[in-house]
């Protein structure tokens, strides 16, 4: 199962990563500009992110090596997010601004987890 959920998450944070450092300013401007933003799009994407850690927290919750570790702290990311988005969501759409170094690290770090996730998805742990 952490082969399999590798496989999906991977390419998502490595693309996720490279859209951060290609579109920064997109991004700024997205977490910046929360005022007016639709209340039933943040209800959806909360309980995307509930019901996607959920599956995985589910189907995956295993800390035996690096690969299952990242996967369950995956689902455990999503399920937290999509509860605030749920539960708190003014408090949660009122985080700071994001900068510009804060979104370049967040790339990398995406980057790194993703590309790490798709070497063990793909061609497996050796």
């Amino acid at each position: 199962m952490t082969q399999l959920i590798a496989m999906i998450a991977g390419p998502y944070l490595a693309v996720t990563g490279v859209g951060f450092l290609l579109s920064t300013r997109f991004y700024e401007l997205m977490a910046s500009q929360t005022e007016g933003t639709d209340r039933v799009v943040v209800n959806l994407s909360g309980a995307v992110h509930f019901l996607a850690g959920l599956v995985v927290l589910v189907l995956h919750f295993r800390w035996g090596g690096l690969a299952e570790s990242m996967v369950t702290l995956i689902g455990v990311a999503a399920l937290l997010k999509g509860a605030a988005l749920i539960m708190v969501p003014e408090l949660t759409l009122r985080s700071p601004g994001t900068s510009r170094t804060t979104l370049r690290l967040s790339a990398l770090a995406f980057i790194s987890v993703g590309a790490y996730l798709v070497h063990f998805g793909y061609f497996g742990p050796g």
